[in-house]
């Protein structure tokens, strides 16, 4: 690794952070601070943490995203969801907030459930606390590679979610990332060209690091 830090004359400073909204789940915050060239600037940005301390190493993430595999049907599980912020439709991976006292593995297998009607078997692979859009964001996720069982369902789906269940091969895989008219988060797009170019199961992504 080469790392280039010469043309940074100071480093930025945060001066004042204050919450502008008051809502539940989610909240805008405005940061005043310096740049590295001591301009004054302030940048808004939504955050799911309590404390309005910054840069704190979260031990738990906000949330944890969920990359389930059918052993049985030997097939990827992806969910077709409708999302309101684009008034349509977009391709992902089972997802939820990490409640309270809650760990990792059973907010996993709480939302698997809740959102496909699937039983978590194992946990194959997991990330450590990572950051999904960091421009806009300080939201933090795990992103946990599981194995599951059973049938799909929408028995548990919450009023506000409208989600359907498809097992996708590595053909079908392929054939979804080459519709231009499809709508993908982000880390879903990246997990999907993997499984769809790979001889392995999603679940071998360990084994392959630094390929």
């Amino acid at each position: 690794m080469i790392y280039y830090p010469g043309w940074r004359n100071q480093s930025v400073n945060i001066q004042k952070i204050e919450k502008i909204t008051d809502e539940t789940y989610l909240n805008l915050y405005r940061i005043d601070y310096s740049d590295r060239k001591d301009q004054k600037k302030t940048w808004v940005y939504a955050s799911r943490n309590k404390s309005l301390e910054m840069g704190n190493n979260q031990k738990t993430p906000n949330a944890v995203v969920i990359v389930p595999f059918h052993v049985e049907k030997q097939k990827l599980i992806v969910i077709r969801e409708f999302r309101v912020t684009l008034n349509g439709w977009q391709y992902g991976f089972p997802a939820g907030l990490v409640e309270e006292d809650e760990d990792l593995i059973s907010a996993a297998r709480r939302e698997l459930m809740e959102e496909t009607g699937l039983e978590l078997t194992r946990v194959t692979l997991k990330s450590p606390v990572i950051y999904s859009s960091p421009g806009v964001t300080d939201e933090s996720l795990c992103i946990m590679y599981v194995e599951c069982k059973g049938s799909p369902s929408g028995q548990f789906l919450e009023d506000s979610e409208d989600i359907e269940v498809m097992m996708v091969s590595r053909k079908e895989a392929g054939q979804l990332l080459a519709d231009p008219s499809l709508k993908f988060d982000v880390k879903a797009w990246m997990v999907l060209k993997d499984y769809a170019r790979m001889d392995c199961s999603p679940m071998d992504f360990s084994s392959i690091e630094g390929s």
